[in-house]
């Protein structure tokens, strides 16, 4: 697969950029499908082709699918000044509004899971269910050296270079077919003017929701890869995360900080579910 079809995946008649103005600038997405409406929102350093394996088994259980960028990234544009975990749910919930829809479920991955707790915490009314993959949530103990480090290998005249060469690590075990060729388009997308600034402030920028997790009442699904190289143990970090919100937490053995591009067929089916409003099990 080569980087023009990829970019072509998000850009088809079927998938048609949209862009929504918020204050600060304007959050690109698509919208396809019928019927209940789920927004997926990418990790930090991704953008929304990141469900390109989840969409289909989400649109073939009936579901409307959105997948948007996060600001700063992507196709939304990057002259923002705040990055931080609420600006991202502040995003997804002008986004739910935008659609009109009724109440809607999130997908957030690692940042953006953190992001959609924000949301649901301050508009219950608007989220109806919330899958949360591999997501920061709150602090941990090495997370200032981590960002420092960071905030050097980000540098503007290497950064995407370095950020695509450490993407692999968050795929331990297999890589998607088109691994190659997303890297290339991730590696060209940070290279754009303003998107390695813009990576780097969301690095910098607030991410601890842990006071919000006591205020979410949302059903909601934690799903973390055991090999996630992000935290000291995963599989305990979701379920704590499903302890403080009363809901379900899945570990797919194996699998990095993507385990729903990393191993779809796994997962996905569990995803699929649990929007459905199934039971899920623990292990994947």
């Amino acid at each position: 697969m080569t980087t023009s079809t990829i970019h072509a995946q998000q850009t088809s008649a079927a998938t048609v950029t949209k862009l929504l103005a918020v204050p600060g600038g304007t959050i690109a997405f698509d919208d396809t499908g019928e019927g209940p409406v789920v927004i997926c929102v990418p990790s930090i350093g991704d953008v929304r082709a990141e469900y390109r394996f989840l969409r289909p088994q989400l649109l073939a259980a009936g579901l409307r699918v959105v997948t948007m960028d996060l600001r700063g990234h992507g196709e939304s544009s990057t002259e923002f000044d705040d990055y931080s975990s609420e600006a991202i749910g502040g995003d997804i919930l002008a986004l739910a509004r935008h659609l009109g829809a009724g109440p809607v479920s999130i997908i957030g991955t690692s940042k953006a899971g953190g992001s959609a707790v924000w949301a649901a915490a301050q508009a219950p009314e608007i989220i109806d269910r919330l899958v949360l993959i591999s997501p920061f949530v709150r602090t941990h103990g090495n997370d200032a050296m981590m960002r420092r480090m960071l905030n050097v290998l980000l540098a503007r005249h290497w950064g995407a270079a370095f950020w695509t060469m450490y993407f692999p690590n968050f795929y331990p075990t297999r890589k998607p077919e088109d691994f190659e060729a997303y890297r290339v388009h991730l590696r060209a997308n940070l290279r754009e003017p303003g998107r390695i600034q813009a990576l780097k402030a969301m690095v910098n920028s607030s991410g601890d929701m842990e006071s919000e997790l006591d205020r979410v009442a949302t059903p909601s699904l934690i799903v973390m890869g055991t090999k996630d190289p992000d935290f000291k143990a995963p599989a305990d970090e979701g379920a704590w995360i499903a302890h403080k919100i009363g809901g379900n937490s899945i570990a797919v053995e194996g699998a990095g900080h993507y385990p729903h591009a990393e191993m779809p067929e796994q997962i996905g089916p569990e995803i699929v579910r649990f929007l459905s409003g199934a039971s899920v099990s623990h292990a994947a």
